[in-house]
């Protein structure tokens, strides 16, 4: 049996990329969004998959990105380069979202430390973990 988890997101991803994502697909995204939302509230089925990747964890947090693509399009959840990095707190179950972004929001170079240090730098409770 699996433990349902409440989704929060967090500000900084609400002020970023997430808006990006509701401009360009507009209707697609409530849909799309509203999906992801349903997979992170049982987060440890999607760990059974290959959709999610732990990245880092302690005794009662676990750093995960997670693979997803919007509703409507062709492409692959990988090959869609859509990623959302959450944070799961197995002592309140709850899954906070940190970033969501597509790969080429981010400019050029290596896509792992460009979101790393976008944690790091907006949410200093998780700097240790990564």
């Amino acid at each position: 049996m699996f433990i349902r988890y409440s989704v929060i997101i967090k500000p900084f991803a609400e002020r970023h990329y997430l808006k990006n994502f509701s401009k360009k697909y507009n209707r697609a995204w409530a849909i799309t969004w509203r999906a992801v939302c349903e997979e992170l509230q049982r987060f440890d089925s999607l760990l059974e998959t290959s959709i999610a990747e732990v990245i880092a964890k302690n005794n009662s947090i676990k750093i995960a990105k997670i693979e997803f693509r919007v509703a409507g399009t062709k492409e692959s959840r990988k090959s869609s380069g859509n990623r959302c990095i959450v944070a799961v707190h197995q002592a309140t179950n709850s899954v906070n979202v940190l970033f969501i972004y597509h790969k080429n929001d981010l400019g050029h170079g290596n896509e792992t430390a460009q979101w790393k240090q976008a944690i790091k730098d907006n949410y200093p409770d998780y700097c240790s973990l990564l």
